[in-house]
């Protein structure tokens, strides 16, 4: 019987220590494999059925975040779904958001100039929902920093206001378990935690389908897609299709594999593993005397003063980020104690 240790090792074999997965997550070898089947496929005339791999994947999504496929909508980025949700908002709306949070999530709504958009420390959020909020945008994890908005309190503000709640969940779907049923939007690209090539992102969408409008529908977000091709859309899809954008097919060909991947494991046992490695690094960062950004119960870990040395430690094999000073490592499902340990050594040096 396959073990979490033995399936990741089956999957990833990194050639250096990577603990930049906040950016980019490392693809896995079943994804790379059916990504060159397509690939390959196609160049000879003969190409997969790459739209039954778009269902495949929006089914998985969906059962990764507890929702049904219906309310899943397909697609290739965030900004984009921001701005849908922007778009279709009514004039004077007032929209909530956190301070610093990704501009994937926050400046769509900036575009419209006619909403009313306030900022507040991501600490504050919840207390700062009032009557007239219409919508509160945040990441459930910050990219900067790793720091864990407050959900649950989150939620039940803007449910006592009557606003809706939109969380982009690419920092923390694939880590953190997530009951997209509790918010009225939940976006993320895939790219990331969940091990998907670039070019795939979901929205999911309430049951009745949160007043959006499509606004960039194409033929497929028709009903009867391949009867959607010439002229308007005589029928939109009856469900969260409608808002998908063509798909950037051979990156769901791959998708439906990594998804497949993160389902196997199991987010809560990704979740065990990834935080034992912070907390190892947190560990040896207050014996080196360094005090990290506070972010509890996140695997992405920031460290003031130290950005500059991302580049000594890409030399010496180790791959973090460097985000405004800070230096910032992200632990995931491939990496190991040897792998934080490895980083502390060098920045020991």
């Amino acid at each position: 019987m396959e073990t979490f240790e033995s399936l990741v090792k089956a999957e990833f074999a990194p050639k250096n220590t990577y603990l930049n997965t906040a950016s980019t997550g490392l693809l896995p070898a079943r994804t790379v494999d059916a990504m060159r089947v397509a690939v390959e496929s196609a160049a000879v005339g003969r190409p997969t059925d790459m739209f039954a791999d778009v269902e495949a994947a929006r089914a998985c999504f969906a059962r990764l975040l507890g929702v049904p496929g219906r309310r899943v909508a397909a697609g290739a980025s965030v900004a984009v779904y921001s701005g849908l949700i922007a778009a279709s908002l009514p004039e004077g709306a007032e929209v909530l958001t956190a301070e610093a949070d990704f501009t994937s999530v926050v400046n769509p709504f900036h575009m419209r100039r006619d909403l009313k958009v306030r900022t507040v420390p991501l600490e504050g959020i919840a207390e700062s929902v009032r009557a007239g909020t219409a919508l509160v945008a945040v990441s459930a994890a910050q990219s900067a920093d790793g720091r864990i908005a407050d959900l649950d309190a989150i939620r039940e503000a803007a449910r006592t206001h009557g606003a809706r709640t939109y969380v982009d969940a690419s920092q923390a779907a694939g880590w953190l378990p997530l009951d997209a049923d509790a918010y009225d939007y939940v976006a993320a690209v895939a790219f990331k935690w969940l091990v998907c090539p670039r070019g795939a992102a979901f929205l999911v969408v309430p049951e009745d389908l949160g007043g959006l409008t499509p606004f960039f529908a194409g033929w497929v977000a028709g009903e009867h897609p391949w009867d959607s091709c010439y002229g308007p859309v005589e029928e939109l899809a009856n469900s969260a299709r409608r808002f998908d954008e063509s798909p950037a097919l051979f990156s769901y060909a791959g998708t439906r594999s990594s998804l497949q991947l993160i389902e196997e494991l199991g987010v809560e046992n990704i979740r065990k593993h990834d935080l034992a490695l912070a907390e190892r690094f947190l560990t040896g960062l207050r014996t080196l005397g360094h005090a990290p950004v506070p972010a509890p119960g996140s695997p992405i870990v920031s460290v003031p003063g130290l950005g500059h040395r991302q580049a000594h430690l890409s030399r010496a094999g180790v791959e973090v980020s460097d985000r405004a000073g800070n230096l910032r490592a992200a632990f995931h499902l491939y990496n190991t104690p040897a792998d934080v340990d490895r980083l502390l050594d060098v920045l020991s040096g």
